[in-house]
């Protein structure tokens, strides 16, 4: 997604590349590519140089600690500003204690170790999950000047994330978010295919979401499916989060997985269909929507039978949820995609 969003989105969000991080050599490659990114969106010299150089940390610490490490370069833009976000991605070995990973100086082998006390310093938000044996995520955002108290956690109520299938460059899946009053709208399309015209349905989808004077989240799929013909069509799910009526109202058409997480799975219908060619019925489905709980919506790309274990994954960041979801069921066989969000905005 890009552009100018209106007052009523969130921030939209531009997933730029995907870097994998095997060997200290990708460590100069993923140095360059943010710092013509953080150039292309007129950051000063300074900033430019900081937030290469936490890369640069990043980057080092994964090729020498980790394992399947992958970073993620975000451009997140609002009205008024433009910001790059990074995210580092990997599957072992974790750290017992992430918070002693960011005092300077501490670097033991096993463990991300140097350079996270930089991070936590040079960002304007961080967050971070690791576990023994399962890996760690952690997540920074930089601003074209860097605000004066970095932000250990929370930075937004939802978020999205796509990742194109092996070997494409171009992700066929896309996603939009809006507030209306106190309530969370979210969009997920999976385009038929993938490549970029799998890309035009879903950028279809993306418009026509938020371009409609909002009114139910099945008329929204019905203008979806409307907006979306002329392209390949696609899957499509609404979900209208309402936290002070304790309800999400949920409406989709094809393979797009919609899932309410407690202390368990609650799974939302979608029914059969193509957006944009054949949609024979749409309707809405409503579900309780407890305070604490998350709403997930991801496309086919990711593998439904993820679990809720370990409870205290649904605490994290939002984006931190989305990534450890990607890590654990995502193949790379085809486009996947993920929404989070958190129904008592925590």
């Amino acid at each position: 997604m890009s552009g100018t969003p209106p007052t009523d989105h969130l921030p939209t969000a531009e997933d730029v590349g995907w870097l994998p991080v095997d060997e200290l050599s990708a460590v100069g490659a993923a140095r360059r590519e943010v710092t013509g990114l953080a150039e292309r969106l007129a950051f000063a010299p300074t900033r430019v140089a900081e937030v290469a150089l936490a890369v640069t940390e990043l980057a080092t610490n994964l090729a020498k600690h980790a394992e399947q490490g992958v970073l993620l370069l975000r451009v997140l833009r609002t009205a008024d500003r433009a910001e790059v976000e990074i995210a580092s991605i990997d599957r072992g070995p974790g750290m017992a204690d992430p918070g002693l990973a960011f005092q300077d100086g501490h670097s033991t082998t096993g463990t991300l170790g140097i350079g996270l006390g930089a991070i936590s310093r040079l960002s304007d938000a961080y967050a971070i999950r690791s576990s023994v044996g399962r890996g760690t995520i952690l997540t920074a955002r930089f601003g074209p000047e860097q605000s004066r108290r970095p932000t250990p956690v929370g930075f937004d109520t939802a978020v999205g994330v796509t990742r194109p299938m092996g070997g494409e460059e171009i992700c066929g899946d896309g996603y939009a978010i809006r507030r209306q009053d106190n309530r969370l709208l979210l969009m997920l399309c999976d385009g038929s295919g993938h490549g970029p015209l799998a890309a035009l349905a879903s950028q279809a989808a993306v418009r026509t979401f938020l371009d409609i004077d909002w009114t139910t989240s099945e008329d929204a799929v019905r203008l979806l499916h409307g907006g979306m013909s002329g392209t390949r069509g696609g899957a499509v799910a609404v979900a209208d989060l309402d936290p002070s009526a304790g309800v999400v109202r949920y409406a989709g058409v094809g393979n797009i997985a919609g899932t309410v997480v407690t202390e368990r799975k609650r799974g939302m219908v979608s029914l059969p269909g193509i957006a944009g060619y054949q949609a024979r019925t749409i309707r809405r489905f409503d579900y309780e929507l407890p305070d604490d709980a998350v709403v997930v919506l991801h496309s086919d790309g990711i593998n439904e039978r993820w679990t809720v274990d370990p409870l205290e994954r649904w605490t994290a960041d939002p984006l931190v949820i989305a990534l450890d979801l990607l890590r654990e069921a995502g193949g790379r066989r085809d486009d996947a995609s993920v929404v989070v969000a958190k129904a008592g905005g925590r």
